[in-house]
């Protein structure tokens, strides 16, 4: 059965979780997906409905939102997988790696709108 299913670095070790563990684990990987998309769509919403904010700031603010959008499913994947090998295995759950990076692009986001915000 786990040669038929994808990835098989994932499914292809140790015996399978309890269901309830692993849709709990693809929730949260669906929940990381969405705000990926939140973010996309704000670094859009930013830049396209021209905010008033200083122009260079306002551009680097949507940047970095939509970097974040692209590189958060990414990294929710990679997370998802390696708590799926953990339950597989029998092993504690790893610590989760993304929420670094999510909350150092909000702040800086933040940072560079109260910024833009300002007045000269």
């Amino acid at each position: 059965m786990a040669r038929d299913r994808f990835p098989r670095w994932v499914y292809g070790t140790g015996s399978d979780p309890d269901p309830r563990f692993s849709l709990a684990n693809e929730r949260t990987f669906l929940a990381w997906v969405r705000t990926g998309l939140a973010l996309l769509a704000g670094g859009v919403a930013l830049e396209a409905l021209s905010v008033p904010l200083e122009p260079r700031l306002r551009t680097a603010a949507a940047v970095v939102l939509i970097v974040l959008g692209i590189v958060g499913p990414v990294l929710a994947w990679i997370g998802w997988a390696r708590a799926e090998r953990a339950m597989r295995q029998d092993r504690p759950l790893p610590a989760p790696a993304a929420f670094g990076v999510l909350v150092l692009g909000v702040l800086l986001v933040g940072v560079l709108v109260l910024w833009g915000m300002t007045p000269s």
